[in-house]
């Protein structure tokens, strides 16, 4: 895992080195019937957690603000925050503890909206391994995909007193469950929206059955304290002083926020739509995306997209104060210049309201979802 991490942080300082020359290019592009074209870079693979986006975008709702947006994929090897500091995308989602330490090697990004009020990371074991707080995790073989996911987990060992690079064995995990189900790591990564459903979609030797949520015991961070905001739609700093890419910005949020609340209130609609978009795991499953993000999403008392300073703070406090296998924390200093900003969100949000749209959600109420077997 170390290794990985250090080739990570290598790319990526290789990468930022360029994003200083982003600031003075030319607006976007007018696209075709003078809709403007704009380029958004997913830190995934297709799949629910983009449900909102993909939605805005298959159902018009870019279009009608004078958008053309183009969804480009992410994957293994793509930093979308560095996609979009080196001009390549016009808006990135990426969470944001791994932005911020992308800030703080040079790349000139600000978040301007935080679609994700909530963390959708747990650690997960079997109910047999008796791992049932984070102290539990000692002398254990604990998986985790690094790339900077491995933040809030490190952030739980450090808060129960255990040093992440001595009190267990890390493990690097593939992007799947497989490792905990052949019982090679005892404690593996999973969100919400996905590899914990993997586990549910998977079947129980001994009965035959699919696995129940009874089989496994799961750290949710939120619970235990160490929860970081996640997904965001970061911008670039340095085009943010462009009165065109400001219209842009408060556009695309606009869409994009009224695409989340469509997926709040269709959810098996915007599965359709994720599914059709070429998602790698089938339907039931990005049902389960689909339901599962609005939980993070919604309810959204200050409005979808708003910035909540203690959020932020708290994020920022661990990211300050979290070690990693080696002994570096996250951030070495408070991110400096403009690293969030709400005047886009808010006067997107005006706008939503205006237009009768709700972009609260307070009675959100999610669905019951039936797994099957492999998430067909």
């Amino acid at each position: 895992m170390r290794t990985r991490f250090a080739i990570a942080v290598l790319a990526l300082s290789t990468l930022v080195l360029t994003a200083c020359g982003t600031a003075d290019q030319p607006s976007t592009p007018t696209g075709s019937g003078g809709t403007k074209s704009v380029k958004l870079q997913l830190q995934w693979f297709v799949q629910g957690q983009f449900a909102g986006y993909i939605a805005a975008a298959d159902k018009g709702f870019y279009k009608e603000q004078g958008l053309d947006v183009e969804i480009l994929e992410g994957g293994v090897d793509i930093v979308p925050q560095t996609v979009l500091a080196q001009g390549q995308a016009d808006f990135a989602i990426a969470w944001v503890p791994k932005a911020l330490a992308s800030r703080e090697q040079g790349a000139q990004i600000t978040n301007i909206g935080q679609i994700f009020q909530r963390s959708g990371t747990y650690q997960v074991s079997f109910a047999s391994s008796n791992i049932k707080s984070p102290a539990d995790l000692k002398g254990k073989k604990v998986g985790n995909w690094g790339f900077g996911n491995e933040f809030e987990l490190f952030a739980a060992m450090t808060k129960a007193g255990l040093d992440p690079g001595k009190d267990v064995t890390l493990v690097q995990q593939q992007f799947d469950m497989q490792g905990l189900l052949r019982h090679d790591i005892d404690a593996a990564q999973a969100m919400s929206y996905n590899e914990y459903a993997q586990l549910l979609e998977a079947k129980d030797p001994a009965t035959g059955q699919l696995f129940q949520p009874s089989a496994f015991n799961v750290l949710d961070w939120q619970t235990v304290g160490t929860s970081m905001l996640q997904d965001a739609v970061w911008a670039n700093t340095g085009k943010l002083s462009d009165p065109s890419y400001q219209d842009t910005a408060v556009k695309f949020l606009t869409a994009s926020i009224k695409g989340w609340a469509y997926c709040r209130d269709n959810p098996e609609e915007c599965r359709d739509l994720v599914v059709k978009r070429g998602s790698k795991l089938g339907a039931s499953h990005q049902l389960w995306q689909v339901n599962e993000v609005n939980k993070l999403v919604w309810p959204a008392p200050a409005g979808a997209g708003m910035i909540d300073d203690a959020a932020w703070k708290a994020t920022v406090d661990l990211s300050m104060t979290t070690k990693n296998a080696d002994g570096q924390t996250v951030l070495t200093k408070a991110p400096e210049g403009l690293a969030y900003t709400n005047d886009y969100v808010t006067k997107a949000l005006d706008a939503l309201k205006k237009a009768g749209v709700d972009v609260n959600g307070a009675s959100f109420a999610p669905k019951t979802v039936t797994l099957t077997e492999g998430g067909a």
